[in-house]
């Protein structure tokens, strides 16, 4: 990918965030893990409420990029060399942010785990899951609009498809169901940010 591409897709994803909270000491990368139908983004925008943070939802960025989006290998290598740099750019200048995607397989995980590290931020990973019934009629009432602030497209065909990928997250982290109460999880994060 030429550098000037990826210049202009960095300018057009800053572009599109929201208001973005004020830099702090000490950021911290929260990256949310999980298959589609899960509740990364319930997740993220119930600690959004207890906690100033930026949302990067990698479906939302995506249609930035690609307003009529065929999650092709490429589509997605042009998407996420962005997210690389907005997410090191922004920890960079004391932003605390939330990374909302499936993040599945490691060597994915790796590249944000580093650009943390290199920087000093705080890292806190949350694997986000749900029984598979549940996921089901979530995916299934993603295609009648149930939550006007899902912005995926995944189905339950792509549900099926990506579980083969899922890889064992090797650093600390939390895991919450999202079918149960998740306050627990979210007021461990909001302490470890706290802290």
């Amino acid at each position: 990918m030429k550098e000037s591409q990826l210049v202009e897709d960095v300018q057009r994803l800053k572009a599109g965030l929201a208001d973005l909270p004020d830099p702090v000491v000490k950021p911290f990368l929260i990256m949310v893990s999980g298959l589609p139908g899960t509740g990364k983004s319930y997740f993220c925008r119930r600690l959004a409420e207890k906690v100033p943070l930026a949302i990067l939802e990698s479906d939302d960025l995506r249609k930035l990029l690609f307003p009529r989006p065929a999650y092709t290998a490429e589509e997605s290598f042009r998407l996420f060399q962005a997210c690389y740099k907005v997410v090191e750019d922004l920890l960079g200048g004391g932003i605390t942010l939330a990374f909302d995607a499936t993040n599945l397989e490691e060597p994915h995980r790796e590249r944000f785990y580093h650009i943390a590290d290199r920087l000093g931020a705080g890292l806190i990973i949350v694997q986000v899951d749900a029984p598979p019934e549940v996921v089901y009629q979530r995916l299934e009432g993603r295609a009648t609009g149930v939550d006007l602030e899902d912005k995926s497209e995944a189905d339950w065909e792509v549900y099926r498809r990506m579980r083969a990928r899922v890889q064992r997250i090797h650093r600390n982290h939390f895991v919450v169901d999202t079918s149960e109460d998740i306050t627990p999880v979210l007021e461990k994060v909001v302490h470890t940010i706290g802290r």
